[in-house]
């Protein structure tokens, strides 16, 4: 595992999760709904699209996955996370998004 492609990768999802999250928490005016988008519907998609079902069972298929899958996993929701903390505290300093 070579580690500047995985800190670019984790870098990478960390960004793009915050900035869907920033533009969907201004938009839908909620605190919270990208962490539970990405939890709920993202990875269970992702981890079912790389699925082979004909060769190995899921279970299988999870103990198939390494640490820079599950580091840019972790990332990604960090990033819906504090996207979340960011509109939180702009909404309590008295900033109203559209």
């Amino acid at each position: 595992m070579q580690f500047i492609p995985v800190l670019v990768l984790m870098v990478l999802f960390f960004v793009m999760m915050f900035g869907i999250g920033f533009i969907l928490n201004m938009l839908m005016k909620t605190t919270w709904f990208p962490s539970y988008l990405f939890i709920v519907v993202i990875l269970p998609l992702v981890v079912y699209s790389l699925w082979d079902r004909g060769e190995v069972s899921f279970l299988d298929h999870l103990a198939s996955f390494r640490v820079v899958d599950y580091l840019t996993g972790v990332a990604g929701l960090a990033g819906a996370v504090i996207s979340g903390l960011s509109i939180q505290s702009l909404r309590k300093s008295g900033f109203k998004m559209f």
